[in-house]
């Protein structure tokens, strides 16, 4: 019986693997066929470890058991048993090879899915910190390159880090983030070929870091996880998307001007889904002169502040703008009906002595309605 004969064959049938996967297992098969014995703890053992070295060395699970049983199925016309023992001897020996090709490989695959989920805990470790250094910044962002490009990070073309939040984040924000983490680590690892983001939970806000080579590649990531965040009614994320700058360095730049433009869209509560910082100039620039602001808030919205509704006015006055000053608009994202907008704004009218159909008068509304919101007024006092 050439033994080494029935290895060389089964793996040709397994796509060319290494014989010397199989060990001791054409001996063991011939010895049960002889004896009748089922498989020893100590040889199943042996056999998960063969699956476990398998797994670290890359051999693919179906590869690995396709070897096990073509080198049984071979095995089996090779016995003396076969050709010259009983029908009845025949019969035993057959079921004791199926028991022993059935205990082995499901100890061989047993070996090799712990040690693989082993490998995968492993990664998903090692990226996390990987993410993390990079958001580090400094020291820690450059000590942390060549870690990167071991996980397939090549940070000297363009990456962008892209925040999402809940709109109303409470208590379970970290586990509604964290439960899609893995979900979108995959279907984004399809759409960006060998460039494999790095998404991970900070402060229960969603950080995914990805190669954004062009405009193109950063409209389809945006995109992606918007679908993917996309849940029922009455929960929003809202979405952030930071520069894309190439090196260490990049990582941090793009991950604070992400986390800007996430806070301001989230205090001025933006229908858009996805902000970009550009998208949020304008703000900023309200933000920049605190002194100008405050005086434009006083002196334009001032009235408001001590009439019962007022922070409902408010509202009804910033969305209106966010609409486009469309009230059949301002009237459905505010879940009222049309009259009861135009009433509002009737009274708006009256209060501040401004028409904010106006365009005379919409630029200071507009503006005053803003940066109220931005610095929370009329609920935070303007000298905090």
């Amino acid at each position: 019986m050439d033994l080494d004969a029935v290895a060389r064959g089964a793996a040709d049938d397994a796509g060319g693997l290494d014989p010397a996967l199989l060990g001791d297992f054409l001996p063991t098969v011939v010895g049960a066929a002889q004896s009748g014995r089922t498989l020893r703890r100590a040889q199943l053992d042996r056999y998960g470890e063969r699956g476990a070295e398998a797994a670290r060395a890359g051999v693919p699970l179906r590869a690995l058991v396709d070897l096990y049983l073509s080198a049984s199925w071979r095995l089996w016309g090779e016995l003396d048993v076969v050709q010259q023992g009983s029908a009845e001897q025949v019969r035993a020996a057959g079921l004791a090879v199926l028991r022993a090709a059935d205990d082995g490989v499901a100890a061989l695959a047993e070996g090799f899915q712990l040690a693989r989920a082993d490998l995968v805990r492993r990664e998903e470790v090692e990226r996390r910190d990987v993410l993390d250094e990079l958001l580090a910044g400094g020291a820690a962002a450059t000590a942390a390159l060549p870690r990167a490009a071991d996980i397939g990070l090549d940070l000297t073309s363009p990456h962008a880090v892209l925040l999402a939040a809940p709109s109303a984040p409470g208590a379970g924000s970290a586990q509604a983030a964290g439960a899609v983490v893995g979900r979108l680590e995959r279907a984004l690892a399809g759409r960006l070929g060998d460039a494999q983001p790095l998404v991970a939970v900070r402060e229960g806000r969603l950080v995914c870091l990805f190669a954004a080579p062009d405009e193109r590649a950063v409209e389809q990531v945006s995109d992606r996880v918007a679908q993917l965040l996309a849940g029922p009614a009455g929960q929003r994320w809202q979405l952030a998307v930071g520069r894309a700058l190439a090196g260490a360095g990049g990582v941090r730049v793009s991950f604070d001007s992400a986390a800007d433009a996430l806070e301001l869209a989230v205090r001025l509560g933006l229908e858009q889904p996805v902000v970009r910082p550009a998208d949020l100039a304008v703000y900023r620039v309200l933000l920049r002169d605190r002194a100008a602001i405050t005086e434009l808030i006083e002196t334009t919205l001032g009235p408001l502040q001590g009439v019962r509704g007022g922070a409902e006015l408010l509202e009804t006055l910033v969305t209106y703008y966010a609409t486009g000053a469309v009230a059949t608009e301002t009237a459905r994202r505010l879940h009222l009906s049309v009259r009861a907008v135009t009433y509002r704004l009737a009274r708006v009218q009256r209060l501040l002595g401004r028409d904010p159909a106006d365009p005379e008068h919409r630029l200071a509304l507009h503006a005053a309605s803003l940066g109220a919101r931005l610095l929370g007024w009329p609920q935070a006092p303007l000298g905090d």
